[in-house]
């Protein structure tokens, strides 16, 4: 019998029954080409982690100016939607649901990565410290992004929703909107990046109101128990962290639960690094204001995943490293079978078939 059977009883989320409650996290790992488009070998990837309770797609661009990462893939195409379909087919073929996490980089970006080069967006003109960004002509400094004038702001929302339908066209069973991890709902969430004085700027209210559109513009496409929402309370990736990070995520969080969304997932782990402007945020803290389904993620091992979820902290949680190099990591959950070893960086985000999809499986490592 394994050791974490509660990780690997089933659970509901919305009107979907997960077989188990392994997610595999939304992984970026730049294998669409400059198109952006999904392709066979993106198929392979996902297919032969089809025995995920729940897979979240890779962040996915909503738009041209949306996009900030080399190679990641685009839904803002009917020609990108139509490449989707035979992933999401494959998958349900083995019954996987898969969402599709739905992405805008605002700062994190680059000129070169924009139409005409213009400079990237943000809630306010506030550069990025970072030392480099890996753009189209190489490793650039960040640049100071432009603030959105509040009429530009309702067209980025219908992006959202226009990339929701897509998602929808191609297959997906539901929608993640990112909103975590220094991207531009993050950005318009905290005051760090957000010094704006309109609707979109000054009250935690109002901090929130750009993911209240967007939530409220998917909701015209998906049913709310089709739509997650990811958050990076202690996060500091991409330069992020303000000293109200508690009262504004639990508020968020509060706002969230009036939904009855799919799922609220949280970077609650600090392997990504940690702001250090307090103690981290908990997913305990989370539950005492949201009722739903409830995602943890970073850095979790398959101990700590079903002592959380036993101890009733999260239903589900969410491996995204384990499961670049361990594609079969539900079998080696359910029979003790060792991990491979830790992919190397360097490959994730080769462009190539190395590093991506030539992980053996515990079975095919014993043949060889």
């Amino acid at each position: 019998m394994s050791k974490s059977p509660t990780l690997l009883s089933p659970c509901q989320v919305g009107n979907i029954t997960l077989k188990n409650r392994v997610v595999m996290a939304p992984l970026t790992r730049s294998r669409a080409g400059e198109e952006r488009m999904p392709n066979d070998l993106m198929k392979q990837y996902y297919s032969q982690r089809k025995s995920a309770g729940l897979i979240i797609s890779e962040a996915t661009v909503i738009s041209p100016q949306g996009c900030g990462w080399l190679n990641s893939p685009g839904i803002y195409s009917d020609a990108q939607m139509k490449a989707w379909q035979p992933i999401t087919q494959a998958l349900h073929e083995t019954e996987t649901p898969i969402f599709l996490q739905l992405w805008h980089c605002g700062r994190a970006s680059h000129s070169s990565f924009q139409e005409n080069n213009q400079l990237p967006v943000s809630a306010s003109a506030v550069k990025p410290n970072g030392d480099y960004i890996h753009t189209p002509i190489g490793k650039q400094s960040y640049e100071t992004p432009r603030a959105l004038e509040t009429e530009e702001i309702p067209p980025i929302v219908e992006d959202y929703r226009l990339a929701a339908e897509r998602a929808k066209d191609a297959g997906f069973d539901g929608v993640e909107i990112h909103a975590a991890n220094g991207y531009l709902i993050d950005q318009f969430l905290q005051s760090k990046t957000n010094q704006r004085t309109d609707k979109y700027g000054g009250s935690i209210e109002n901090h929130y109101r750009f993911l209240k559109e967007i939530i409220e513009a998917v909701l015209t496409v998906f049913s709310a128990g089709q739509i997650g929402v990811r958050l990076s309370p202690n996060g500091v990736f991409n330069d992020m962290g303000c000293p109200e990070y508690r009262e504004l995520f639990i508020y968020v969080a509060q706002q969230l639960n009036s939904y009855n969304l799919a799922y609220l997932h949280l970077l609650d782990g600090l392997g990504f690094g940690f702001h250090e402007l307090g103690d981290p945020m908990t997913l305990a803290e989370f539950r005492t204001v949201f009722d739903g389904v409830l995602m943890g993620n970073c850095g979790y091992t398959q101990e700590s995943a079903e002592e959380t979820i036993k101890t009733g902290n999260a239903d589900l949680i969410a491996f995204g490293r384990p499961f670049i190099s361990n594609p079969d990591l539900v079998e080696r959950f359910s029979n003790d079978w060792p991990l491979n070893p830790p992919a190397d960086m360097n490959i994730w985000y080769s462009f190539e078939p190395e590093g991506y999809v030539d992980f053996p499986t515990y079975e095919e490592s014993k043949k060889s």
